[in-house]
């Protein structure tokens, strides 16, 4: 009898860089997507706050709060059955300090199926990681562009301070954090990030040299206008759904649809 396959663990997500397997993650903000992309064979989905901008359309993260994450990551855990699943720690939820850190990762990990949750910083948060990771909550940070610092940065501009992009790497792993993601850095610096590391870099837009990837699912099904520039589109939903709908219009309005054979007797 065959049995149901296991998720895979926080260390065996970490295993994989000295395996030297890359990492596939993504977003994930509901059940059918996140069923759809886990028996795609994704190593891990991150219920991300960027579901402010992509499901809200919203201009930012910033509003995203602790019960919208809880109510999609409850959704895509329900869904998920063999990756890795991460939380986002929206804005606000864990500024505060550790206790506020540690209330809001305990909802995450309590009321949803998350397995870890992931926050934005590096050097200014390594007490933040340390508390979590102190109380039995695996973090993955989050250094380079930071979304949630978007008005603190001027906007989503390529970090290129070498200096304090190493410290922060270095601070957040120190502190605990079991992986690190790199946004929008140049990729000589995300690649001596990675090989100066023991955890495993996740790159978005960094370059090849990081020891796993994740995009925005929205981004590369082509459901979002003017994706960023490292963004590979593997498919244009966007276009196929606006078509189908467009030709569902036309047939209703033209009594093509329905017909006897989608009635009942």
């Amino acid at each position: 009898m065959s049995s149901s396959p296991r998720r895979l663990t926080v260390p065996q997500f970490v295993a994989l860089k000295s395996q030297g397997k890359k990492i596939a993650m993504l977003t994930g903000y509901d059940y059918p997507t996140a069923q759809l992309i886990d028996a795609a064979g994704v190593d891990a989905i991150l219920v991300g706050d960027t579901v402010g901008v992509v499901v809200q359309g919203r201009e930012n993260t910033l509003p995203v709060t602790l019960d919208e994450i809880i109510y999609h990551a409850e959704m895509v855990g329900r869904a998920t059955k063999s990756a890795l699943l991460i939380g986002d720690l929206p804005f606000g939820s864990y500024q505060l300090g550790v206790s506020q850190a540690i209330e809001s990762a305990s909802r995450i990990l309590k009321e949803t199926a998350c397995q870890a949750v992931k926050l934005e910083g590096g050097t200014e948060q390594a007490a933040v990681i340390a508390g979590l990771t102190g109380a039995g909550i695996p973090v993955m940070a989050h250094v380079g562009v930071r979304p949630q610092s978007v008005h603190q940065m001027g906007g989503y501009k390529v970090q290129r301070d070498e200096s304090q992009l190493l410290i922060d790497a270095h601070s957040a792993e120190q502190a605990g954090a079991f992986s690190i993601v790199l946004e929008c850095l140049p990729s000589a610096i995300a690649a001596k990030i990675t090989k100066e590391l023991t955890i495993p870099t996740i790159g978005i837009g960094a370059g090849v040299d990081c020891d796993g990837q994740v995009l925005v699912l929205h981004d590369m099904l082509g459901l979002t206008d003017a994706p960023p520039r490292f963004v590979k589109q593997y498919a244009d939903l966007g276009s196929a759904i606006q078509k189908a709908a467009a030709q569902y219009c036309k047939e209703v309005r033209n009594g093509e649809f329905p017909t006897a054979k989608h009635a009942y007797r």
